[in-house]
């Protein structure tokens, strides 16, 4: 401590989803909070993220279910137009990405908000602009993560495209290359073909999706075929060259491809070493914080969101958000779990997935026993008609006869994967899933077709 320390009971070191939420639980409660963010207050989820991106999703969605009234009901023409879309973007971000309502709300909440970018000087203290301030009772670090670039030769001598940068985008190039297959990549590949873009995705990953079970990322490349969307899988990208108007990319089995644009979606990185982690005895070179089951890092220290590796996602980071803001204060409080992380893919079809693939199921020496059902073969996907692409696949440890894991891809899969999100948190006997009543004819009674081929 110095004698220049401006002293707060509690200091939030970054205010996406996570750290907001803490910081004005404490604010709310009583205590004097310092919240401390170098962009904007709300992270990536309402900007860039979340969001916006579903916006998109939704915009694309729209177009490919007018395409599809000619098969169901008549005929229709469409044509179109990302302009409304980008301007609904800008509205949702806050005319054109200003969070100055979210920084008034957490001043109203009673808290302190100051602009910058934070780096750890103690146990509980931080310096932000030559400025120090100094936590008297909880330093909680949310900085969450950013996008990231491969080492590729020559990527940073080309302008490309990050989630950020396209999502922001006025105008759509004629045609891109997509590099990463994740979630991210799959999604804006779509969203953009559906608008008339040429795509072309490259993952180096044996097939898309590669984290998910592999009948998902098969699904995927069958459908972006139909769309005509270009999947290269099992060759990494080696050199990039070009200029704001074209991009060539060499990959390593000799072929190339060429568009107007790149975006970079290949994930997303921390930056523990310059956020100073090494003051609280973290090693610099970590990727992520290390949190026990309360998220306290150490005595006095708590973190939460992307930066503590538990999944990138905003439920999870508002799932601890609660969990630390009540152990900071003292307040009765579940165990952070992670056995039953929900996650959805918002493409079309939409993949949501909980808990283990088969992979890791047997990689952790579970014993488990498989069952999946076509979701065309179901009622309500025959009913469903064209557009109705997807599957349940259920994942069952044998010896104790409960789900372990689930993927639920076809139309509203990340709504259906509720109900078998529920069986694996709550460890739910097969035998009583197998007694319920699942309503006809709806997508979730699939369910009860893949319990039948367990």
């Amino acid at each position: 401590m110095t004698d220049t320390d401006v002293e707060y009971d509690a200091v939030v070191v970054g205010m996406g989803v996570a750290g907001s939420e803490v910081a004005g639980t404490l604010a709310e409660a009583g205590w004097s909070v310092l919240g401390i963010e170098a962009r904007l207050v709300g992270g990536e989820c309402p900007y860039w993220g979340c969001v916006p991106s579903k916006m998109a999703v939704r915009a694309g969605n729209s177009l490919a279910e007018a395409r599809r009234v000619d098969r169901l009901a008549g005929t229709a023409t469409v044509e179109a137009n990302w302009a409304p879309v980008a301007e609904r973007i800008r509205r949702e971000a806050t005319d054109d990405w200003n969070d100055q309502v979210a920084v008034e709300r957490f001043n109203k909440q009673g808290g302190h908000f100051v602009r910058g970018r934070a780096r750890i000087t103690g146990r509980q203290s931080v310096e932000v602009d030559s400025q120090h301030y100094r936590a008297t009772r909880a330093l909680v670090v949310a900085s969450g993560t950013e996008p990231t670039a491969p080492p590729i030769d020559g990527l940073g001598q080309v302008p490309y495209w990050t989630n950020r940068d396209a999502l922001e985008a006025r105008q759509l190039p004629g045609s891109l290359i997509v590099l990463g297959g994740g979630s991210v990549g799959c999604e804006l590949s779509q969203v953009f073909a559906r608008f008339g873009v040429r795509v072309t995705i490259v993952e180096h990953e044996d097939r898309l999706l590669a984290h998910e079970t592999p009948a998902a990322g098969a699904l995927l490349a069958s459908v972006f075929e139909q769309e005509d969307i270009g999947v290269v899988t099992g060759s990494a990208a080696q050199r990039v060259a070009g200029d704001t108007d074209h991009v060539r990319i060499e990959l390593a089995n000799g072929t190339a491809r060429e568009a107007d644009r790149l975006l970079v979606a290949v994930g997303r990185r921390t930056d523990l070493a310059d956020l100073g982690v090494a003051k609280l005895g973290i090693s610099a070179d970590a990727h992520f914080l290390p949190v026990d089951e309360h998220l306290r890092v150490t005595d006095g220290v708590w973190a939460v969101g992307d930066v503590t590796g538990k999944g990138g996602f905003t439920h999870v980071a508002m799932y601890q958000a609660r969990i630390a803001a009540a152990d900071i204060l003292g307040r009765p409080h579940e165990h952070a779990d992670y056995r039953a992380v929900p996650r959805v893919t918002f493409t079309d079809p939409e993949i949501g997935a909980v808990g283990l693939t088969p992979t890791q199921a047997r990689d952790a020496g579970i014993e488990l026993r498989l069952g999946d059902t076509p979701l065309p073969s179901t009622a309500r996907g025959w009913i469903h008609g064209p557009g109705n692409d997807g599957f349940i696949e259920l994942v069952e440890d044998r010896n104790n006869g409960v789900l372990v894991g689930a993927t639920v891809a076809g139309p509203s899969g990340g709504e259906v994967l509720g109900l078998l999100t529920l069986a694996v948190h709550a460890q739910i006997p097969i035998g009583r899933l197998r007694q319920m009543i699942y309503a006809y004819p709806t997508f979730h009674r699939g369910i009860e077709d893949a319990l039948r081929e367990l």
